[in-house]
């Protein structure tokens, strides 16, 4: 990078009308931006050759500049590609959020190769399937995880595992208390495998960063797995532009002045949201970006008011979590520029009393995995309105469909499936044409949505085509929960739903038919579940009945469950 920024410049203004969003952007904004075409390793080596000695990140207190950053990751670039990183492959990054996984997705990017991004909330049986499916040979992880891919190492493509440690950065009493309990969970074998290497050990490896060849709008830069059974799964493939993009207009629509601003970073960057709005964003502003590898409100607040950070991206859960831990007190957060708000619906109660609090602006927007993920968003300005998911980003096209043919736009108002089309919308899914096809359509994304638009461009969702789960701001699919239930002793058939929560959004609800003279132990469902799904995937309610009410040719109908009157109780 020469120094200069990576940020979109602007461009020809020569669009035929004027776009919707366009109003509500800043004066002399032109109508249509240029990315440019750079490696998405070029946020943070502009951002670092801009500002070497600014904070890059924060965690535990601890500073890490942008330029050693940069420079670390050069040095774990060179070893990667000694172990066989590099174009065509992918490198597992199995970590919270904390600078080294900065580190580890800069590197893997300067080798050619692509990001997995695998879950902390998965058990190893979801990530031995992702290994197998992305042919992913090397993973980076924490070492409190590393048991997760121990059992899975013959079996799979894996190769070699690099491993983390917070231990360093924690107080002396909270290291010592976290060497315990890697103890106690890993025990001493672990050490002594040969395909094991420190990330300490491979970053004091001196050596030339490699050079690949990138082709941005086409080389895949990051999988985001959507689903983890062998039926469903679906893998994103994100090209270099696809965040590049979404990057830069995250940048333009938050505005201010880049190397001057900070950004909290509690959302995990195995997530699409937490990864390119919470990092990717704050690396195109140059931003300070003060992580957490796990989600506790005492501590986040404490975060935001040490450092009085300005941008805040959140899903609801966690506003209602801040909610409960501000209630009573004085607060005052009124150097909050705007807290964005995505992932699920945001309760208007738990809206307002958040804004009690202060912060300038409480913003809903929209996104999706296949979509880098960001397509909508409030306007960052008093013209946002609440209760919407605001207004498509800047070179972001919408539409509202016939939910049947998805060929119709539909009448301002009327409610239809919403497809958007921009520079941020996916390469496809990684060896399923018949899945990308089925939602890729002369360049349109089918997002299964329901949604309207008014006369003024706001979109508003009202349902979801799918049947999709959206629990704490992750997605859950029903079929891959009620996969793992029927493999229980004694479970005829299963059906999962989504049940409204005011905390996390949504929770999964099982409903279980038992074979013939079985009776279920809900306790011994639970437990099994505890062994064979991530955290977010448990059903927090089972009932047990006698039959699911289906239609006539069979087929489960979820929205009788989700009525309030459940099916006959089984004895």
């Amino acid at each position: 990078m020469n120094g200069d920024s990576f940020c979109p410049a602007p461009g020809s203004a020569g669009a035929p009308t004027e776009p919707a969003w366009l109003r509500f952007y800043p004066a002399g904004l032109p109508a249509t931006l240029h990315y440019p075409s750079v490696p998405a390793s070029a946020l943070l080596e502009s951002a670092a050759a801009r500002f070497p000695q600014r904070a890059g990140c924060t965690l535990f207190g601890q500073a890490r500049g942008y330029g050693t950053l940069c420079e670390q990751a050069k040095a774990l670039a060179a070893s990667l590609a000694r172990l066989g990183a590099g174009p065509g492959r992918c490198v597992g990054l199995l970590l919270p959020n904390m600078p080294e996984y900065i580190v580890a997705m800069q590197a893997t990017w300067l080798t050619g190769g692509s990001v997995l991004a695998l879950s902390p909330l998965m058990v190893a049986e979801e990530i031995e399937r992702l290994l197998e499916l992305t042919g992913c040979h090397i993973v980076v992880t924490l070492d409190l995880l590393e048991g997760l891919l121990v059992g899975s190492r013959p079996r799979s493509p894996l190769e070699h595992v690099v491993v983390a440690s917070l231990a360093g950065q924690m107080s002396w009493w909270r290291g010592l208390l976290y060497r315990m309990v890697r103890m106690r969970r890993n025990g001493v074998h672990l050490r002594r495998d040969p395909r094991r290497h420190t990330l300490a050990e491979l970053l004091a490896q001196r050596a030339p960063p490699p050079r690949p060849n990138i082709v941005p709008e086409e080389d895949t830069a990051l999988l985001v797995p959507t689903g983890g059974t062998t039926a469903s799964s679906k893998v994103v493939m994100l090209t270099h532009r696809n965040l590049v993009a979404n990057a830069g207009q995250l940048r333009h629509w938050s505005g201010g002045a880049d190397g001057s601003e900070s950004i909290l970073a509690a959302l995990p960057f195995f997530h699409a949201y937490g990864l390119t709005v919470g990092l990717l964003t704050g690396l195109a502003k140059a931003a300070t970006v003060h992580l957490l590898p796990r989600f506790e409100p005492h501590a986040v607040l404490g975060l935001i008011e040490r450092y009085r950070i300005e941008l805040v991206p959140a899903v609801p859960a966690m506003l209602n979590a801040l909610n409960r831990v501000l209630a009573g007190k004085p607060h005052d957060l009124t150097f909050m520029r705007a807290v964005i708000s995505g992932a699920a619906s945001l309760n208007a109660d738990v809206r307002r009393r958040f804004e009690s609090y202060g912060p300038q602006r409480v913003l809903e927007g929209y996104g999706l995995s296949e979509a880098g993920p960001v397509t909508h968003v409030n306007p960052f300005s008093d013209l946002h309105r609440p209760g919407t998911i605001g207004i498509p980003l800047p070179d972001t096209e919408a539409r509202i469909v016939d939910p049947d043919t998805g060929l119709l736009e539909v009448p301002v108002g009327e409610v239809g499936e919403l497809i958007v089309r921009g520079p941020q919308v996916m390469k496809g899914y990684f060896r399923n044409d018949e899945e990308t096809r089925r939602v890729l359509r002369d360049g349109w994304l089918y997002t299964g949505d329901l949604a309207r638009r008014d006369r003024d461009g706001f979109f508003t969702l009202v349902d979801r085509k799918k049947d999709i789960i959206k629990t704490s701001g992750f997605l859950v699919f029903p079929a891959e929960v009620e996969e793992v239930l029927k493999q229980f002793p004694g479970v005829a058939e299963a059906a999962v739903v989504g049940e409204p929560d005011p905390e996390r959004g949504e929770i999964i609800k099982a409903w279980l038919v038992p074979s013939n003279g079985d009776r279920l132990d809900r306790v011994a469902i639970a437990n099994f579940c505890v062994q064979h799904l991530g955290h977010q995937k448990r059903p927090r309610q089972i009932e047990i009945v006698t039959e699911l009410p289906k239609n006539f040719l069979g087929k489960v109908l979820r929205r009788k469950l989700r009525e309030a009157t459940p099916p006959t109780p089984a004895a």
